[in-house]
């Protein structure tokens, strides 16, 4: 199974420079999880909505032109290895309000029974004032409960997204000028340190301790051609299924948005 996690950044717009054409093209993958896709359906072109080899959902936020998430599930995969009748297309967490779209929640379960939780996530940057900063730090702590709650439920679940937090030193390219940078905030990077300790492995790092690798690249400074990034969008694991990861690969050479989309190749049981 081939999942993509990507912020598009404007969906529209990265259809728009037929980046998304090029990504669909040259790409393959089974589950491609979106993120701040800024707008909604009534918006969207036949290609964003009715692709003849896709099922396209979308969870938009009530401020037009802002946040949101998407999931596309190829039908190929879903004929093969879903039972249809157990698919849910999920948004948010349980008890949890989200005006943003902020979450795309995709379960299903294989035709051997084993149940799957897969969640492509939005999460909040938190700099626009003390209240967004506070928000972040609630939308962080509700969300590991959740996928802490669905792993004790025994799926199987992946979780990735713009994460809007670089971990380590090796996570970005100026550590030292950014100690104050919302993104790399004491507060944000003992999360994912949390995460790891609840036994969420980041699979990339896990994989490659050492390596080099950003996917996001400030668009007005011309970052990215200097390579000047973050490493801020993840996949994560339950330590318990690690053995199902294949590979993980940072597509940095796709052109589209400030982001850079994320494979991951993962075992089906």
């Amino acid at each position: 199974m081939k999942i993509v996690s990507w912020n598009v950044n404007g969906i529209r717009a990265v259809e728009r420079k037929k980046n998304l054409q090029e990504f669909i093209a040259n790409t393959p993958f089974d589950i491609c999880f979106l993120q701040e896709i800024k707008g909604n359906q009534e918006q969207f072109s036949k290609f964003l909505t009715a692709h003849e080899d896709f099922q396209q959902f979308y969870f938009s936020a009530e401020k037009k032109g802002y946040a949101g998430t998407g999931v596309w599930i190829k039908k190929s995969f879903l004929r093969e290895n879903v039972i249809a009748s157990s698919l849910q297309y999920l948004t948010g967490m349980d008890s949890f309000i989200d005006t943003e779209g902020r979450i795309s929640q995709l379960q299903f379960q294989t035709k051997n029974g084993q149940k799957y939780a897969l969640l492509g996530v939005y999460f909040p940057n938190g700099g626009k004032s003390p209240t967004a900063w506070q928000e972040k730090l609630v939308f962080y702590d509700r969300f590991l409960e959740y996928v802490n709650s669905l792993q004790k439920q025994g799926f199987i679940v992946v979780w990735c997204g713009d994460v809007n937090c670089a971990h380590e030193e090796v996570d970005l390219a100026r550590p030292e000028t950014n100690r104050n940078s919302i993104g790399f905030l004491p507060e944000e990077r003992a999360w994912i340190s949390n995460c790891l300790e609840n036994s969420w492995v980041d699979v990339f790092r896990q994989k490659y301790p050492q390596k080099v690798q950003y996917s996001w690249w400030h668009l007005l400074t011309r970052a990215r051609a200097r390579n000047v990034g973050w490493r801020i969008d993840y996949f994560f694991v339950h330590q318990s299924h690690w053995n199902l990861v294949q590979d993980i690969t940072y597509l940095d050479q796709q052109m589209g948005s400030d982001h850079c989309p994320v494979l991951l190749d993962l075992s089906l049981l």
